[in-house]
């Protein structure tokens, strides 16, 4: 039991480790539809008109459900030009999203172990599940301008203008903490 327990200090530790007070992080505010780059509690810059998944927000996200999952993430892989323009894929799923998705049925026992060894060896978890993936931040690209801030319009990302994910690729890379609320 006391392995556990060891286990268990050693995670909590390393989570408060993870992020000093003067990184630079970000904050997805999913109802006001603003993006905020934070330094400790200052913000740095502001992104509007941001959109999210066309059917909103979710804590229990599944394959093909178009909403964006709430949590806490990292920036796992960038890709600088895709169909979007550039898209920073986040680690979703994590371990509290596998751990709910697990227990409602909806992974495998195999599936879920995979999910909890990437999040343990801070890689970036398989993209493939019953739980979705290629959750990322990136731009409009080749998708449709005219509906970019007037509607929610993604597959459960965020959506910034190419200018505006030009201007975030600044302040983020791999590894970077991006909170969805």
């Amino acid at each position: 039991m006391w392995k556990w327990g060891a286990l268990l200090l050693w995670f909590w530790a390393f989570v408060a480790g993870a992020q000093e007070k003067d990184d630079v992080w970000v904050l997805v505010d999913t109802k006001k539809l603003l993006l905020h780059v934070m330094r400790g509690d200052r913000v740095i810059e502001t992104f509007d008109r941001i959109s999210i998944g066309s059917r909103g927000v979710t804590k229990a996200k599944r394959r093909g459900d178009h909403k964006t999952p709430l949590g806490v993430f990292r920036i796992g892989w960038v890709k600088e030009s895709s169909r979007y323009h550039r898209f920073f894929g986040l680690n979703y799923p994590t371990l509290s999203h596998a751990t709910r998705g697990w227990l409602r049925g909806w992974l495998d026992d195999p599936t879920y172990r995979s999910l909890i060894r990437a999040s343990f060896e801070s890689a970036v978890p398989p993209q493939n599940t019953p739980l979705g993936g290629f959750v990322g931040i990136h731009g409009v690209g080749r998708a449709d301008r005219s509906i970019h801030g007037v509607f929610n319009w993604t597959q459960g990302c965020i959506a910034l203008t190419d200018d505006q994910i030009d201007r975030l690729s600044r302040w983020i890379g791999v590894g970077t903490t991006v909170v969805i609320r």
